[in-house]
């Protein structure tokens, strides 16, 4: 991983600290009190080229859920991603909420802070999902050539619209910016544009404007977000 990416990303945790500490007590203490112990749930994902570690986030479904759902037992179609909708009745009420504002990675901010992810990348995933992946696209390695993140360019279209090959596409080109010359500016637009689309600011875009972003910002760098917030484009375009 870059330096200047592990800076910005301890950089940014620690200031955000008075933000994300209390909703990560909150939500554990939410997991609890509805669906007890334990709060968290941990399995293993790959997080950068080989990589693989024991990551948590908090448990956001029903116990025992992952032998329930997962690559071997949700046969194939369309997508061979692992999207389990929102309205599951795998997913408890207060696993819903959490997932409704981007909070079951949270506690993945531990993560970040030992430096085995960072903020901004694409998702960790299991190898059964990588494994089913890699049938159709032999590129799937390249998605991992940066540290997985708690968001990345996914989220600005949402995961379930996606097709397989969209989707690696834009975890690729994301990569491919960071390995040609990365940007902070970049990782700083994609947590701004993201922020604006939790709170409706901003419909979430399609896969061809979010590679457009992407391009533009790491190509522009920081003027490009000055200019856009002065001009407030990005309230305009949300009316």
């Amino acid at each position: 991983m870059p330096r200047t990416k592990r800076l910005f990303d301890l950089a940014l945790t620690l200031l955000a600290a008075p933000l994300w500490l209390p909703l990560l007590a909150a939500g554990t203490l939410a997991v609890l009190v509805s669906s007890g112990w334990p709060p968290f749930y941990v399995s293993t994902r790959r997080v950068y080229r080989p990589q693989a570690i024991r990551l948590m986030k908090f448990r956001a479904m029903v116990k025992n859920a992952d032998r329930i759902a997962n690559r071997k037992t949700i046969p194939v179609t369309n997508q061979r991603f692992l999207n389990i909708p929102r309205d599951s009745s795998l997913y408890t009420p207060v696993g819903r909420w959490l997932e409704r504002f981007f909070l079951t990675e949270l506690p993945q901010i531990l993560h970040v802070l030992a430096g085995q992810m960072t903020i901004v990348g694409n998702r960790p995933l299991p190898e059964s999902v990588i494994d089913e992946l890699r049938t159709r696209h032999p590129d799937v390695e390249d998605r991992f050539a940066v540290r997985s993140g708690l968001m990345g360019p996914v989220q600005l279209v949402g995961r379930e619209v996606l097709a397989d090959d969209a989707r690696l596409k834009l975890e690729i080109t994301y990569c491919r910016l960071c390995a040609e010359s990365y940007s902070i500016q970049l990782d700083l637009a994609l947590l701004m544009h993201t922020a604006l689309v939790l709170i409706r600011a901003l419909p979430q875009r399609s896969a061809d404007e979010v590679e457009a972003l992407m391009r533009r910002y790491a190509r522009g760098g920081l003027r490009v977000i000055v200019k856009e917030v002065r001009e407030a484009k990005v309230w305009n375009r949300a009316g």
